[in-house]
């Protein structure tokens, strides 16, 4: 096992990753920005080593500071987190060239998810199920273009290969329009990934948002930790998340889930990840792989009693996944709120000194959170403050618990997204479950 590691990242994650290297006996290393000196884990940290000035590209992003810092300070490994460099090939490819483990997938397997077009093409192969499409990039000949987007039939959605975070796309409902939308798309991809190859798919109107929690080791083992309903979005980002899905059944979960598995296995997948689909009409659509722990992972260790932080820092040591399929057992549900340091309304972030902080608390409550009282929000970062999940024996013990939580939830000196979250959980349509991913953005009018 690892004796330090280092901790690429910010905010709650990264002391996330530092409580679970703590129960684990391994010392750590807080890297940060000179505007986060005053982040958690940072004062909790065995070192703490300050990388660059507060813009991302400086500090966050800068590569050859993270390693310096795991070089200085002795470290074995390196665990991104999510966000910044948890998905960069090059970055797990050079922490690895430098010595250190990457906490994480190997580089190949990065690269091939984080091409949409690559990712789609091995699924596939796997026999994972994916949405009817271009299977390939778009190609310069309009004629050809054309007759494929009459085969898929119309809405269709022009993607970018390179692309994500809800970036990158763009829905085509007329033959008229598809030839212009494709070349917006690639300058767009061009501009934002510095790749210009785009996809075609058939735009499904109603779906929800389906995601599926993988383990692999190296030893050739993989497992599924059953689904999350992530369908609650704006803009594409996810708002709430729960587990397990709201009407998927036992028979799917299965069906899905093992084919995941076997992907992992057959790819030679290394960590944890997490295959995300459009659901509609009972079948599953493959849209993405995450390659990375999610935000959303706490609803899965609240029903499943597995650390997925931990079993990512085991797998990365060499050793066996401590589970196997038939351990896996989903009890009661889970529920998890972005608590997001933004006007409710308006969406504008909300940076500045938080005068006073009360934490809810309580049966089945579970706070991540970097917050504490006279802590400053910086407004270089992401706006994500805290994630508030609960867990109950059934969904509506778990939505009581929650609404509970957020009505005790104290943020004093600047605006959070917490009363949208009780208004969602308040709706009705939320309540009956099933919702799909249009459903917030209908709620908000936009």
């Amino acid at each position: 096992m690892f004796e330090k590691i280092v901790i690429a990242n910010r905010g709650e994650i990264a002391l996330r990753i530092l409580r679970a290297c703590r129960e684990m006996g391994i010392k750590t290393v807080a890297v940060y920005s000179s505007a986060d000196r005053d982040l958690k884990h940072v004062r909790l940290a065995d070192e703490a080593v300050c990388i660059g000035p507060p813009p991302s590209a400086d500090s966050y992003l800068n590569v050859p500071a993270i390693i310096s810092a795991a070089e200085v300070t002795d470290a074995m490994a390196i665990h991104p987190g999510y966000g910044f460099l948890a998905e960069n090939a090059d970055f797990a490819e050079r922490v690895e060239q430098s010595g250190f483990t990457f906490i994480g997938p190997k580089p190949h397997s990065i690269r091939t998810m984080g091409d949409k077009i690559a990712a789609i093409e091995a699924m596939n192969a796997a026999g994972i199920p994916c949405v009817p499409g271009s299977d390939g990039p778009i190609t310069e000949d309009d004629s050809n273009v054309l007759e494929v987007a009459r085969q898929i039939g119309y809405p269709v959605i022009i993607k970018a290969a390179g692309g994500g975070g809800g970036r990158g796309m763009r829905v085509v409902h007329s033959e008229a329009a598809l030839l212009n939308a494709i070349s917006l798309t690639r300058s767009e991809a061009r501009a934002a990934f510095s790749n210009d190859i785009v996809y075609m798919e058939k735009f499904l109107g109603d779906p929800r948002h389906i995601e599926i929690q993988v383990l692999s080791d190296s030893h050739g083992n993989a497992i599924h930790l059953g689904e999350r309903d992530c369908s609650m979005q704006r803009r594409h980002q996810k708002v709430v998340e729960e587990a397990p899905g709201p009407g998927i059944t036992a028979e799917q979960r299965k069906f899905i889930g093992e084919r995941c598995a076997e992907a992992c296995r057959s790819t030679g997948y290394l960590g944890a990840g997490t295959f995300e689909f459009l659901f509609e009409n009972g079948e599953f659509y493959f849209i993405e792989m995450n390659t990375r722990v999610q935000v959303e992972h706490p609803v899965t260790e609240m029903i499943t009693g597995v650390d997925i932080v931990k079993e990512q820092i085991r797998i990365a040591a060499g050793e066996k996944l401590g589970y196997k399929q038939e351990d896996i057992v989903l009890r009661g549900h889970s529920i998890e709120c972005r608590i997001n340091a933004e006007d409710p309304k308006t969406f504008m972030p909300s940076p500045g000194t938080i005068n006073n902080y009360h934490a809810p608390g309580g049966p089945g409550v579970r706070v991540d959170s970097h917050i504490y009282n006279g802590y400053r929000v910086p407004p270089n970062y992401d706006s994500m403050i805290a994630k508030i999940i609960t867990h109950g024996d059934t969904r509506d013990i778990a939505i009581a618990r929650m609404r509970g939580a957020l009505s005790e939830l104290v943020v004093d000196g600047i605006k959070t997204n917490a009363p949208l979250q009780l208004d969602i959980l308040a709706d009705s349509a939320f309540q009956a479950g099933g919702t799909n991913i249009h459903f917030l953005e209908k709620k908000l009018g936009l």
